[in-house]
Formats: C-alpha cells, structure tokens, sequence
C-alpha cells in the first residue's frame, strides 16, 4: 500500500499512481516527445522509471503523483519530488501529456507539490533538473520563482539546475 498523498488544487487532483497509468505513461516515454528526459526509452527502461516512481514514497516519503482533471478524471501528466541515488539533491519534475500542454497544469500541479514539500517535509530546497533545449520548462521553473544555480550539483552535466527556495541543503 503506498503512503503517497491525494492533494487538490482548483482545477486538479494529485493522486497516487495506479497500473492504469502505464499506458499513458510508456505512450509518452517510448516517444520522441521524453527527449528533454533522457529519452526516447525503451520499455524496460520506462517501466523501471515508472515503477521507481511509485516506490520513492516508500523508500524516502516522496515520489510521482499523477495530475488528473477533478472535473472529468482525465489523467493528464505527472509531478514528482525525486529522491534516491540518482538525485543528487531532492528534485521537482513534472511531465505533462500532449493534449494538456499550455493550459496551466503544469504550473498549478508542481506549485502545489512544491508547496507540499516545504510544509510537510519540510524541504528548505528542491531543484529541478532541465534539459537546456526545454525551454517550455525552463520557463515553467523561472515562473515558478525558481532561479538558475550553475555550481549545483547534477546527474547529467548538461542539465541546467533550477533551485526552489533557498540555500542549498547541507
């Protein structure tokens, strides 16, 4: 059973991942469309991706939590706080599905998870790792009040890194 959190915006419901969610899911990281992530993946590799997703919440109280529509119950993407071996730091990422792109989700979705963090984890930082060609989520971070830190720590060198909040955890 996973001790993920449901938390609610005004638009959308952040809820715990579910195998029906798969689809979905590999649909988008099988494309060419997850290639600011690292992407295109293979099934394995998606499937490990999702599954590590679900189980950051028991491992370390945090993890993926899909974005659905309240109104229809549409899933429409993913927002996370990462943690583990392959963060070097806490991380705020999200993913959006094509067909809920530019209408806001993103924003609301990742600023209630964000806040979540603070308040319940208590998370003086998180970061956000960006492919430097994404520049829709480059944007989505700076919106989200998020500011450029060169000297972060990165698991790819490549990534830009947006810091969230304040001083680096030590």
């Amino acid at each position: 059973m996973s001790s993920s959190p449901t938390l609610m915006t005004e638009r959308l419901k952040l809820r715990p991942m579910k195998v029906g969610d798969w689809d979905a899911y590999s649909l988008l990281m099988l494309s060419d469309r997850s290639r600011h992530m690292g992407g295109p993946f293979s099934i394995r590799e998606a499937w490990g991706m999702f599954c590590s997703d679900h189980a950051q919440w028991e491992l370390y109280g945090s993890g993926a939590l899909m974005i659905e529509r309240q109104d229809t119950g549409v899933c429409l993407g993913q927002v996370g706080i990462n943690s583990g071996p392959l963060f070097p730091e806490w991380e705020l990422g999200w993913l959006l599905y094509p067909e809920a792109e530019g209408q806001g989700y993103a924003y609301e979705a990742a600023t209630r998870l964000r806040d979540w963090a603070a308040q319940e984890k208590r998370l003086s930082t998180l970061v956000s790792y960006i492919d430097p060609e994404n520049r829709r989520s480059c944007t989505l971070a700076e919106r989200l009040g998020a500011i450029l830190d060169e000297e972060a720590a990165r698991p790819d060198p490549t990534d830009l890194v947006y810091r969230h909040f304040g001083k680096r955890q030590t």
